[in-house]
């Protein structure tokens, strides 16, 4: 896993479009180098809407994420993503961007501006000319990542994930921050990673920090905490990403073999509600409206046939015809569900009908057609 992470840092992907843009901020008063990296299908999907996820210390941040997010793409594990790198490596910038009151605890001078840069400049600017779905992630590392969560510290935050590389916390953030997420009444996804060979300056209000998010009882709450100790400062973050992605997006994850065997196939019905659920969730918590995967039809479809079920490949036919109006694959389930209850006309006319149908995933207008064939010889029989 480290591996294949360290060869995404290092290496240029071709899944998707990265552009550079030198952004002119009336809040700082300055022009600011700010990285886009679209998805591949962006252009392909002119209705499809991204998660977007703002990096801090985007100079060095956003390959690596961006390389992860891409790469899980690809697979379907996790959703294609806009990525937006803020770049703060230039005269120490980013200390000037998170300076904060020692005896408050809060933004002053040009944190403030620059907090205001994010949320009323930045993500304004890419949710015009982007379209971008209504789940914001923010991630920094360090400095950047202590400054993030006082984004949190708003009745209505603005970001939905909040990811934290070995956090340097600001005055009471360890409190702070517990006493914000206990009162949230929105979804909010946080990780916070450490590294055993971290100071303790930086550890020990890491960990103090943990145990008081580890007491908040809020449902609404999705946490976790990675402690590496085989890590330093710097790779933890090559550690954390795929950790932290895989997380925040568990939801969007395709049907497993762990999930059919441990879950669907247990279940004594409502396996079509189980994946109607499924995207139910994504869009709920993703924002995100995406057509039932072929793959996980088939996970349901071999459930039901598994445990005799075959009244819901009716249901399942009528997902089907909405999510893929063109394809065989309604017409499919719908004679796979009279073959299998003896009604071999109906079966018949089905598959006949599928075989005029666009093909689709691993149907084919010669599969119909012999599953045509077959329902006639039964017919004579």
């Amino acid at each position: 896993m480290k591996q294949l992470f360290l060869f995404l840092f290092f290496s240029t992907t071709v899944f998707s479009q990265k552009t550079i843009e030198l952004f002119d901020s009336y809040k700082l008063g300055e022009k600011r180098e700010i990285t886009i990296g679209l998805p591949e299908s962006y252009e392909k999907n002119p209705s499809k809407k991204y998660p977007i996820i703002i990096l801090l210390d985007g100079d060095y941040l956003f390959d690596p994420f961006f390389g992860a997010l891409n790469y899980g793409a690809y697979w379907e594990d996790l959703p294609e993503t806009i990525v937006v790198g803020i770049s703060q490596n230039q005269n120490d910038e980013r200390y000037d961007d998170c300076t904060y009151d020692e005896k408050s605890g809060y933004p002053s001078e040009k944190g403030i501006q620059f907090f205001e840069f994010i949320g009323a400049e930045i993500l304004p600017y890419m949710e015009k000319k982007y379209r971008v779905a209504p789940f914001r992630i923010i991630a920094g590392h360090d400095t950047t990542a202590g400054f993030l969560n006082f984004f949190l510290y708003k009745d209505a935050p603005i970001f939905n994930g909040y990811i934290s590389l070995s956090p340097e916390l600001p005055i009471e953030m360890e409190t702070r921050v517990p006493e914000y997420l206990a009162k949230l009444k929105n979804p909010i996804f946080y990780y916070q990673s450490s590294a055993e060979s971290d100071s303790k300056d930086i550890n020990e209000p890491i960990k103090k920090l943990d145990e008081n998010i580890k007491l908040v009882v809020n449902p609404l709450l999705n946490y976790k905490y990675d402690n590496f100790k085989d890590a330093s400062h710097y790779s933890l973050v090559l550690q954390s990403i795929p950790n932290v992605l895989y997380q925040f997006f568990d939801v969007f994850k395709p049907i497993s073999t762990a999930e059919f065997t441990n879950k669907i196939v247990l279940l004594q019905s409502g396996f079509v509600d189980y994946l109607t659920n499924k995207y139910d969730v994504i869009s709920k918590t993703l924002g995100l409206k995406i057509p039932v995967r072929i793959n996980d039809f088939k996970a349901i479809e071999a459930a039901i046939l598994k445990n005799k079920a075959y009244q819901e490949l009716d249901k399942l036919s009528d997902i089907a015809r909405k999510n893929y109006p063109k394809s065989m694959l309604a017409d499919y389930e719908l004679g796979l569900m009279y073959e299998k209850l003896g009604d071999y006309k109906k079966a018949t006319k089905s598959y006949q009908n599928a075989s005029q149908l666009e093909e689709i995933g691993d149907l084919t207008k010669t599969m119909m057609l012999d599953k045509f064939d077959d329902m006639k010889s039964q017919l004579k029989k």
